[in-house]
């Protein structure tokens, strides 16, 4: 593996999950492959999970991880080329980018969407030119459009659900993605991303529900199911990924706030008994009741520990092929 921005990067999705279920089994399997390395982190926005599980997985694999946030810390980064740099950005990529590489074996970056321009958050002007001007391996810790650490430890516990539960042995199970209302307008990117991993995975039967106005794009969502009736799309249902997520053709617009759509108990009842899942933060009886969050159905917290396998699998597949 030379970098980690999306699924294309991965070719084989269950020998990665193989991978870090056996780091999960033995977490220091290698613990010298990254002796004498470098990982920079390096956050544009905020993280909790992102961060202390990469930087774990790192620790795991021997490696030495160095967390820099750029909003805070660093100076104003200029991405345009060929700009004219006498306004608020101090310093340009090309010159930030190229030192980074020299300085670590590994650079990885998040970084989120403006959620104004959809060209130009699409267009993932950003990690792009990490890429460019690095040098060394990328790993994407949430970029304009995707979350790949998410979406990898999301299949890595479903599919850890699966070989606990004896009734999947001769069927795919049904997942469900499904929207939920937030308080504020939030990115396109784990919903994307969650997409685009279960249909490259090609291994369930697929749906995703949403109110009118919040199809995502069709290069994420081809292969899936899409319908705007939640409760058609619960029935049945064994795995449902609860997020919500601003409007891709309204760019960034909220567009509904229907309480109608958070799950609850009363939701769960249409399932198969389903396994709740979401990627947090999230807002408690706002998208997700309490009851849901709390019972036996949720693996939230178990999905959230799976970062750091889904994490030290990444980095010891790119530290494998340096």
């Amino acid at each position: 593996m030379k970098q980690f921005i999306s699924v294309k990067d991965v070719s084989d999705i269950n020998a990665l999950v193989k991978k870090a279920l056996e780091y999960k089994a033995q977490p220091f399997l290698d613990k010298s492959l990254g002796a004498n390395k470098r990982i920079g982190l390096l956050f544009l926005n905020p993280s909790l999970r992102t961060r202390l599980s990469t930087q774990v997985a790192a620790q795991n694999l021997g490696m030495e991880p160095i967390v820099f946030n750029v909003d805070k810390e660093g100076w104003a980064l200029e991405f345009a080329e060929g700009a004219i740099m006498n306004g608020t950005t101090v310093e340009h990529i090309k010159d930030a980018a190229p030192i980074l590489g020299n300085y670590f074996d590994i650079v990885c970056i998040r970084t989120f969407p403006g959620l104004i321009n959809k060209e130009e958050d699409y267009g993932e002007k950003i990690i792009n030119q990490f890429i460019k001007y690095a040098g060394v391996p990328i790993v994407s810790l949430e970029s304009a459009t995707l979350h790949p650490l998410q979406s990898l430890t999301d299949i890595i516990t479903i599919q850890e659900s699966i070989a606990s539960n004896v009734s999947f042995k001769n069927k795919k199970p049904k997942i469900v993605l499904t929207w939920a209302p937030h308080i504020k307008p939030i990115p396109q990117c784990v919903a994307n991303s969650f997409s685009q991993w279960v249909n490259a995975w090609g291994e369930a039967n697929f749906v995703i529900t949403h109110p009118e106005g919040y199809a995502l794009a069709a290069e994420y969502t081809n292969g899936a199911i899409i319908t705007h009736h939640q409760d058609d799309a619960l029935k049945d249902a064994d795995f449902v990924y609860v997020k919500n997520w601003s409007s891709y053709e309204q760019y960034g617009k909220v567009l509904c706030s229907d309480t109608q759509w958070m799950m609850n108990n009363k939701k769960l009842a249409l399932t198969n008994n389903a396994k709740l899942m979401h990627c947090l933060p999230v807002r408690r009886n706002v998208e997700l009741s309490d009851e849901i969050l709390d019972g036996p159905n949720s693996l939230v917290t178990k999905e959230a520990s799976n970062r750091v396998w889904a994490a030290q699998a990444v980095l010891s597949e790119i530290l494998k092929s340096k």
